[in-house]
């Protein structure tokens, strides 16, 4: 299976890509919430200047955050500094919108933003709607400007739900999905977005990247020998993403219809003691105040009873060698091209560990 990186933008991210390069890692990606982390466009610049070979992905935006126009303005230019080596992926925006206070986008609005985003990289023309208008536009400069003649490979975000799968399939593009190890799962997916590419009459121009790979965000620890498989130093490497999930399922949780219903005992207690901790409840209307700020970095020691060990293993990878291996095989078996991890502890160090297992 290939190897990856997802890190925030951040001062230094460049020496990160380059330092992923050397590596072997096959591609390198920044996150796109605006209000938590830095601006991936600007972060992504610096990298494509510093590296020349890693492919580089964008995971992922949405048109709840930027309209078409732009976003594929920036793709492009993009794909000027780097030919042929930019990912973009595209979501409803379940957390970049959350942390705002405000809904995601439906996958309608989903599809469309995809398909715009694959006309004008492209360089074609596309149907562009604001309100009652509606105007076909392009690139009207290309050359210098923008690169539309290489390549860019599209993936769209899916969590469990099987209908941005399906849009992926009508699209022609690939998925990604965050925390989402249970291999029955992919092989859902996998067939969900099968069915519906054979349901679509004309696959998008060729003129696109076919590429329709997948892949998976997670975090990695490799165990020490006689190491404790629930201590500090695996709740520190995995506790992000754990924080996160419960954050969302906080979140959300006045709606029992969401995450916080279909957790267990155990977890929704983690949910109340979360909330209680942050000074908010589950309909504050500032509630996105409080549960995202350093969403997605390191946590604090005082919140290490947060990450649960039923949700470390569901989210993240910890074992021995041979543990990471057998779980990554079957991932891989379920149709996962490559293993993105997202390291908040020691990114050079643990970068280095995906790299010693995958490559």
């Amino acid at each position: 299976m290939r190897a990856g990186v997802v890190v925030a933008a951040q001062p230094g991210v460049e020496d990160l890509a380059l330092r992923a390069e050397e590596l072997g890692l096959h591609s390198f990606w920044v996150n796109d919430t605006p209000m938590v982390h830095g601006d991936p466009f600007v972060a992504l610049s610096l990298c494509a200047k510093a590296t020349s070979r890693i492919r580089l992905g964008i995971g992922v935006t949405s048109p709840a955050l930027r309209s078409a126009p732009a976003a594929a303005s920036g793709l492009a230019s993009l794909n000027a500094l780097a030919p042929g080596r930019i990912i973009c992926g595209v979501g409803t925006g379940n957390t970049a919108r959350r942390t705002l206070g405000m809904r995601p986008t439906t996958a309608a609005g989903l599809e469309d933003f995809t398909a715009a985003l694959q006309d004008l990289c492209a360089g074609r023309s596309t149907e562009y709607r604001e309100g009652d208008r509606v105007r076909d536009i392009r690139f009207l400069h290309a050359g210098a400007h923008v690169n539309t003649a290489d390549p860019i490979e599209f993936v769209v975000a899916a969590l469990l739900g099987p209908k941005a799968a399906a849009v992926a399939g009508r699209r022609g593009t690939g998925l990604i999905s965050f925390g989402l190890l249970d291999p029955t799962a992919w092989h859902a997916l996998q067939d969900t977005r099968r069915d519906a590419a054979q349901g679509t009459p004309s696959a998008p121009d060729s003129h696109t990247d076919s590429r329709t790979d997948s892949y998976v965000v997670t975090s990695l620890h490799l165990l020490d020998e006689d190491e404790d498989p629930r201590g500090d130093a695996a709740r520190d490497a995995t506790g992000h993403l754990v924080l996160s999930l419960l954050a969302f399922a906080a979140d959300t949780a006045a709606d029992t219809a969401a995450l916080a219903g279909q957790l267990g005992p155990e977890e929704r207690e983690a949910v109340r003691r979360l909330l209680d901790r942050r000074g908010t409840t589950a309909t504050a209307p500032d509630r996105h105040t409080k549960l995202y700020p350093n969403y997605l970095g390191r946590i604090a020691p005082q919140d290490r009873d947060l990450v649960l060990p039923s949700l470390m293993n569901t989210l993240a990878l910890v074992g021995t060698r041979d543990d990471l291996l057998a779980r990554i095989t079957t991932l891989e078996q379920a149709g996962v091209d490559e293993l993105l991890i997202q390291p908040v502890v020691d990114p050079p160090t643990e970068m280095a560990l995906l790299a010693k297992l995958l490559t």
